[in-house]
């Protein structure tokens, strides 16, 4: 093998949160996001536009949403043998980082978020192809138990074993990746409109929460700095 790369030597999230000059952004459940108020679709079009000049020939594009308000750039490499972050992500995210302060664009990180569908299965190899074949997604890279869209747009899908059935439990539930300094909030509001606490033991990493009909959905934080 030749050499490794440094820049495209992997990393995880708390290395990049820990990371001066990062404040603008946040990891969340795919990727490192930032994401900054425009005010107008017209100057959110004319960041973008700039924001592509600045990484052509990167060789690594980020994902852009675009909308009336704002724009939510998102940083993550996907591959056949891998899906995270990058040290080439560090300088990147600085550089765009730049360009948003350079058009007078504010961050807002409490904006960053994902939403992740996870099953309950107990043969998870049987039930897998049925949803793939469904959605129209894709195994994520190096795994065997997640499903991406590979335009990027939907929501993840990840499949856990049980080793039995369970009685009086739902089997699908939502798994919804903050920014691990807007989990505390999120989770609070959960509760004062009506939900609970199931279990925090691996807080602030993953906390269960239940619904008043007991449907469970999880917050998650993606390497929050020490």
């Amino acid at each position: 093998m030749g050499e490794t790369d440094e820049k495209t030597d992997r990393i995880r999230p708390r290395r990049f949160h820990e990371t001066p000059g990062l404040e603008d952004w946040r990891v969340v459940g795919e990727g490192a996001c930032a994401a900054f108020r425009t005010g107008t679709f017209a100057a959110g079009a004319a960041f973008v536009a700039e924001l592509a000049e600045l990484v052509d020939g990167e060789g690594e594009e980020p994902d852009v949403d675009l909308r009336p308000d704002g724009v939510l750039v998102r940083l993550i490499t996907v591959t056949d043998a891998y899906y995270g972050l990058t040290e080439r992500h560090l300088e990147l995210a600085r550089r765009i980082s730049a360009l948003a302060r350079a058009r007078g664009l504010t961050a807002d990180p409490s904006a960053a978020g994902t939403v992740q569908v996870t099953l309950d299965a107990l043969v998870v190899a049987d039930v897998l192809p049925f949803w793939r074949a469904l959605l129209g997604y894709e195994n994520r890279a190096g795994s065997d138990e997640d499903l991406i869209d590979p335009r990027r747009r939907g929501a993840p899908f990840s499949f856990q074993r049980m080793d039995e059935p369970r009685g009086g439990r739902n089997r699908i539930h939502v798994d919804v990746w903050v920014p691990y300094d807007e989990a505390e909030a999120r989770i609070a509001a959960a509760v004062a409109a009506g939900g609970r606490i199931v279990n925090d033991a691996d807080a602030p990493s993953n906390v269960v929460l239940a619904d008043p009909e007991g449907n469970e959905a999880c917050v998650g934080v993606a390497g929050p700095p020490q």
